[in-house]
Order: C-alpha cells, then structure tokens, then sequence
C-alpha cells in the first residue's frame, strides 16, 4: 500500500467513525453509502491533484458530519438535506423523472422542419410543484408563465402590437428562451420522495384503480417506508446510541425538514367531486415546520376594520 492509499484508508476510518456517531439508522446508512462512493472515486484517480481535490472535499463532508453530532443546527440541516435529496446528486434523481412526460404529445417545432426547436413539456407533477408556493425556493409561478415565460417579450406574441410594430421575433430566440426558463425554474423546485395516491372513495371500482395505475408514475423512494419513518421521527423520535443529541433538537431540525419535503398527491376524477378532473396537489405533511420567510399571516378583519376599510379606501 503506497502512501496515497494509505491517506486514503485513514480518511475512510475517520468518515466511518463520525457517521456511527450519526442518530439514527437511515442516516447512517445513507452516509455510508457515500463515503464509500467518494473513496473509491479518490482511490480510482491517478492524477495526483485531483485526487487532493476529492479528499479536501471528503474531508469537508467528514468536518460536517461531526459538527452536526456536536449540535451544529446548520451543518444538521446540511446533512439531512444531503440524506433526503434536498441538494446534491440524490435531488437531481428525484426531479429527472418529472422533467418529461412520455404520454404528453410532443409540441409541434417552433421552427418548422427542426426536430431540436420544439419547446420543453411540463408534466402534470412538474406543473403542480412549479405553480405551489409549497414546493418553491421562490414565489410560485402561474399557469401563464408555462406557456408564455416572462423572459420572452411581447414581441414573441405574433398578434401583439410589438409584433406588428418592430416584425417578428427570432423562432431560435424563442427556443432558446423558453429552454432557459424550464431549466432554471425547475431548479428552484424541492423534490418530493414519492408520489402519493388520494384514498378511494371506492366509487369507480377496479376501473379507477386502474387508471389511477397508470396515471401515477413510480419515482423515488415510492415503495418504500422512508417518509413515514421521517414523520415518526418528527412525533418521538428515536435517540440511538452516537451522538446524544437532545430529542427536542432533534424533533425541531427533523420537522424543519419536513417544511422543505413537499407532498405531491394524485386525486382521481371520481374523487374530485368538485371539478372532475384528475390531477396532483402540493401540500405539507402535518407535523412539518416551515422555515422559509413567508411572512407572519395577518388576523382576520373584525366588522369595525371593514367599515373603516369602507370609509377610508387605499387610494391606488
């Protein structure tokens, strides 16, 4: 074993201890997983300097592992980010199945006879967690941005006045416009783990369970009891033996957590009695805290609020 391997096992053993010190079973595994993955990608590297650059990068994770079993709020929330997808390579895992729809019809090329200009499809899922303030670093978008992104002028509206005035707008503009904006809204999005399903009302029969099959895509941790482990930890959660942090601490950072989990549910049409039709709804499991700024909610107005709203209205 030469020296570069033996650094190598050292880091190794030093990220296995900090990651047995981690609270509970998931994260440990988790992390394990990937000090595995990036050693190995070290020890696979025959450039001297590039190998340096993936252990200082090793070595960082290791310096958060253990601040987060010393009690470190912040490199807490990292971790559990990095363990359910919030950043990092398992959150583009999660979103690639949504950034396509193979039942949607393809769109017709903005530029005739170029197969490479037809505009990006939004899925249903995409769309419900692009239009959700739930699931968005940002403000949510409307149903009108998908169609017409903000970034595009008027100009591209063949019937606007900007059009008729100036000419036309560039067809490959266009394209590449309406392909910066998909890339980048769907960045700010947070993945949910799974699709979840309405309960029936069992008014349809097999025949909704049917289509509700194949309406509804696997993706994720779908099949699995990851996030209703996650709600249990958020109730009574589980001090393992590691790191001893405080079961209260540990409660608040997990339903922190859950604030930035979304919850995508698919209603089916015969359960939606309200619009029959079938779609996906963003919401929030009920133990999750959020911690993005979204302003402290107002009070409800008493009558005497309304009649002076009435009597002295805002001037616009």
């Amino acid at each position: 074993m030469n020296h570069g391997q033996q650094t190598i096992a050292s880091v190794y053993r030093s990220y296995i201890r900090e990651i047995g010190r981690l609270p509970h079973v998931y994260l440990r595994r988790v992390f394990r997983l990937k000090a595995e993955d990036d050693c190995r990608a070290a020890l696979l590297t025959k450039c001297d300097d590039r190998r340096t650059g993936k252990l200082k990068r090793v070595s960082k994770t290791i310096q958060q592992v253990r601040a987060a079993n010393n009690g470190s709020h912040q490199a807490f929330n990292r971790i559990l980010d990095l363990a359910y997808g919030r950043v990092g390579r398992l959150r583009w895992e999660l979103m690639e199945p949504l950034l396509s729809d193979p039942n949607a019809p393809l769109p017709p090329p903005i530029i005739p006879g170029k197969e490479s200009s037809r505009p990006p499809v939004y899925s249903q899922e995409l769309t419900a967690l692009l239009t959700s303030g739930l699931s968005r670093r940002k403000r949510p978008l409307v149903p009108g941005d998908l169609s017409f992104p903000p970034i595009l002028p008027q100009r591209a509206d063949p019937n606007s006045s900007d059009a008729q005035i100036l000419g036309p707008f560039s067809k490959r503009r266009e394209v590449n416009a309406r392909w910066k904006y998909f890339r980048q809204e769907w960045k700010k999005v947070l993945p949910p783990l799974q699709i979840s399903v309405s309960p029936s009302r069992e008014v349809g029969g097999k025949g909704s369970d049917l289509g509700t099959s194949t309406a509804v895509r696997k993706m994720g941790f779908d099949g699995t009891t990851v996030l209703e482990e996650l709600v249990q930890l958020t109730t009574k959660p589980k001090n393992a033996s590691g790191a001893f942090l405080p079961r209260r601490w540990l409660r608040r950072r997990y339903q922190e957590l859950l604030g930035r989990l979304p919850t995508l549910t698919f209603t089916s049409a015969c359960e939606d009695l309200k619009t029959k039709k079938s779609g996906f709804s963003v919401s929030l499991t009920p133990n999750a805290l959020k911690a993005r700024n979204q302003g402290r909610p107002l009070p409800c107005a008493t009558d005497d609020d309304v009649a002076w709203n009435q009597k002295y209205p805002a001037s616009r």
